[in-house]
Order: C-alpha cells, then sequence, then structure tokens
C-alpha cells in the first residue's frame, strides 16, 4: 500500500484540511473518534493510503498539522473531529507570523521547523511504501507561506524521491485580508516552482465569483468557500492518483517484459 503523509499550515490550511479530514472519514466510513461504522468492506480497502490504525481498531489520520499561533489549533482540538487526530501532531508556536512571509520562513517559523520535521520524520518510518506529501496552506499569508514554503523545501531535501504535492491557496484584491498578500505569494511561488512536483491552484476570487453567480450566494461563508476548495482538491488528487498508479503499472509491465526477452535469450 503506497501512503500519503498529509501536512496543513497556517489557518488557511488547517480550515481546509479540517474539512478534507471530514469528508474522507465520511467515505471511508470513520468516526468522529477514529472508529469504523461503515457498511461496505469496500471502505476499508485502500484506508491506510491517508490513515495509520491504532490499538483498539481506531483509525488515525497521518496528517501533521502546524501553526505559528494557537488559536486554530485550539479550534480544532474542541470541533467536532478533535479527538481523531494524534495530539503528538499539532505543532504549534505562540507569536503568529503577522502576515508576514519572512517571519514565517527566516525567524519565528525557523524556530520551530524542527519539531515539525521530528513529527514528519516519525509518521514517514512508520510507512511501508511512503508515495509522497500532499501540503494544504494558502500564500497570502505569513505561517502558510513562510514556514509553508520553508518545510516543503527541508522535506524535499529529505525525501528527494517522494513526490511533493501543494494545494495553494492564492491571494485576490476582492476577498483580501492584508496589502503584503501579493508579495507573499510571490516569495512563496519561487519556492514552489523550485520544490514542488505538482501545485494545485485555488483562486479565492474565482471561488467567490462561483458563489455568487453559479450557487447565488448572497452571503458566502468562509465555511462554504473551504468546501468548495476541498472538492476541486479532492478531484485533483484523484485524477493524479489514478495517472500515477497507471504509469507505476506501466513501468511494471515493461520491466517484466524485459526480464522475460533476457530469460529467453539465455535459454
Amino acid at each position: 500500500m503506497r501512503e500519503i503523509l498529509h501536512v496543513q499550515a497556517g489557518q488557511c490550511g488547517n480550515q481546509i484540511g479540517g474539512k478534507f479530514w471530514e469528508v474522507v472519514c465520511d467515505e471511508h466510513g470513520i468516526d468522529a473518534k477514529g472508529n469504523y461504522l461503515g457498511t461496505s468492506p469496500v471502505q476499508l480497502e485502500r484506508v491506510n493510503v491517508y490513515f495509520n490504525e491504532a490499538s483498539g481498531g481506531r483509525y488515525v489520520p497521518r496528517a501533521v498539522l502546524m501553526d505559528l499561533e494557537p488559536g486554530t489549533m485550539d479550534s480544532l482540538r474542541t470541533g467536532p473531529y478533535g479527538q481523531l487526530f494524534r495530539p503528538d501532531n499539532f505543532v504549534f508556536g505562540q507569536n503568529g507570523a503577522g502576515n508576514n512571509w519572512a517571519k514565517g520562513h527566516y525567524t519565528e517559523g525557523a524556530e520551530l521547523i524542527d519539531s515539525v520535521l521530528d513529527v514528519v520524520r516519525k509518521d514517514a518510518e512508520n510507512c511501508d511504501c511512503l508515495q509522497g506529501f500532499q501540503i494544504c496552506h494558502s500564500l497570502g499569508g505569513g505561517t502558510g507561506s513562510g514556514m509553508g514554503t520553508l518545510l516543503i523545501s527541508k522535506m524535499r531535501e529529505e525525501y528527494p524521491d517522494r513526490m511533493m504535492l501543494t494545494f495553494s491557496v492564492f491571494p485576490s484584491p476582492k476577498v483580501s485580508d492584508t496589502v503584503v498578500e501579493p508579495y507573499n505569494a510571490t516569495l512563496s511561488v519561487h519556492q514552489l516552482v523550485e520544490n514542488a512536483d505538482e501545485c494545485m491552484v485555488l483562486d479565492n476570487e474565482a471561488l467567490y465569483d462561483i458563489c455568487f453567480r453559479t450557487l447565488k450566494l448572497t452571503n458566502p461563508s468562509w465555511e462554504g468557500m473551504d468546501e468548495m476548495e476541498f472538492t476541486e482538491a479532492e478531484s485533483n488528487m484523484n485524477d493524479l492518483v489514478s495517472e500515477y498508479q497507471q504509469y507505476q503499472d506501466a513501468v511494471a509491465d515493461d520491466n517484466g517484459e524485459d526480464y522475460e526477452d533476457e530469460e529467453a535469450m539465455e535459454i
């Protein structure tokens, strides 16, 4: 079984990641405490891609949750799926990045990055065949962009042959929080070009337009936008995994034919 390690960084990444785990748990028939309540054996067929099986038959997400301030972590812990995650996999600071890419990448984030890497390393070593990493983050803030790209570069150094996939929320003036978002995004894109294999671009402005024009929502909520972002990301991820599996099967078939040809020549 090929496992995927999920990382969510910053407020935006953790909000999307929280919705991601809700939907994945629902698909696999797993409740908010990690117990399997499904009705079909198909639901457990590939559950190890995203979950580790713990004692008592509980399923625990293979996820690392990080932020430079405790607020988002507290809301996830006290939420309906707070008991699903391993407590050790919550890694957070106290000061925050203040929407400053440099604080996330060089100062506050650099102080916390070793603790995050320890958790990543621990989960990766528990995998039988790690396929790669997926990272949920935004490029407009400080933690998701600055510390998120720092983590990606560190993981690329340590696991150069593993797939690196990011779900990156790009900022836009229409739903902007701060004036420095374009600078944070520009600095982050440079890092993603260097270190990410695939980057799924999630545009906040396009999602906002979908809310108004297609869904006819007069007051779109952030929770609804997270849900749409995840639906788009899930579709992209399924396509990617399917293509990767077909590629691996084709390589295996080619190697098998070459081996048979060599045996025939020896005979």
